[in-house]
């Protein structure tokens, strides 16, 4: 897979998902739920102020004014948005969590919420998918938005997570980088004496489905010319799949950095917990909006699949 369009071709029929939008009274967040039920991808229940959100509808997309695959849900407030839209997951009355025009912190406590709430035991963790010009794949980063500086545990479950994502879009054994400064192991660099465990761990089988190969810096890890120059051994080099960053902070600036500089077209959800969540930043654009409903359609795919065979 090499755009984030071929994602459409992988749940243009799956219209049986339904997914709880927080605070849906947004332009942005209502145009990508128009263009989803334009492509038969899903249900929808928009939690929110009804006259509000129903106004916005009249005004910019009458097509979904009673249209059978929108549910208006009122809620009084965002805290009630954040809330209901979290149980409904949670009852399984909705396969996907969907943020709107609220804070993550505010969505977030509803999500960590002990009684209704959808953790798992497992470690949450931000996955983003881009589509860069120029490159024959598509480039997952983790973690970019909710682990501030994982310890090597962490890591190994934030790998797990970015892996059942690009498992999840046909990445059948996708290859992890672990990003450091260098590509060497460094003792006075602890980024890439994790960067070594996490390779040793995964050659011994503990972490499955992928192949981490590391420490690498950003431009050997992509780049099998820049590799080859460092003359950095082994098929792995340049052709990463799924980029670790070691803190939030390098996560961010690559994120923003890819979309800002580079036009990277983007999609991106929080994997671990017991739907996908898809958190966007307010400021995303529709289209981004949609490639993250799309994603984890994907992810809800192989997380039933996964439950039958459990």
């Amino acid at each position: 897979m090499a755009t984030l369009n071929q994602l459409f071709e992988m749940v243009s029929d799956e219209s049986n998902h339904t997914v709880a939008v927080a605070a849906a009274a947004d332009v942005s967040v209502l145009k990508a739920v128009s263009m989803a039920i334009e492509r038969n991808m899903a249900h929808f229940r928009l939690y929110d102020d009804e006259l509000t959100v129903t106004a916005m509808l009249r005004e910019h997309f009458p097509e979904l004014l009673d249209h059978p695959k929108v549910q208006l849900c009122h809620v009084d407030s965002l805290e009630m948005a954040a809330q209901e839209a979290v149980k409904s997951v949670f009852r399984n009355d909705s396969d996907i969590l969907m943020k709107g025009q609220i804070a993550t912190a505010v969505l977030l406590k509803a999500v960590l919420n002990p009684t209704y709430g959808l953790r798992t035991g497992s470690i949450m963790s931000h996955v983003a998918v881009f589509e860069v010009a120029g490159f024959d794949r598509l480039i997952f980063l983790t973690d970019a938005g909710m682990n501030i500086s994982p310890d090597l545990p962490q890591k190994v479950q934030i790998i797990q997570n970015a892996v059942q994502i690009a498992r999840s879009v046909g990445v059948e054994l996708p290859i992890v980088a672990p990003l450091a400064g260098v590509e060497v192991i460094n003792p006075n660099m602890q980024v890439t004496l994790d960067a070594a465990a996490l390779t040793a761990m995964n050659r011994r089988g503990q972490i499955k489905n992928c192949i981490v190969d590391g420490p690498f810096a950003l431009d050997n890890a992509i780049s099998v010319d820049a590799a080859k120059h460092k003359r950095i051994a082994g098929n792995n080099a340049g052709n990463a799949d799924i980029l670790l960053v070691p803190t939030i902070e390098s996560g961010n600036i690559l994120y923003k950095s890819l979309v800002f500089f580079a036009n990277a077209k983007v999609g991106s959800i929080v994997a671990g917990a017991k739907a996908p969540i898809v958190l966007s930043s307010r400021a995303d654009s529709a289209d981004s909006k949609l490639y993250s409903l799309a994603l984890a359609i994907c992810s809800s795919l192989t997380l039933r699949t996964s439950t039958r065979g459990n």
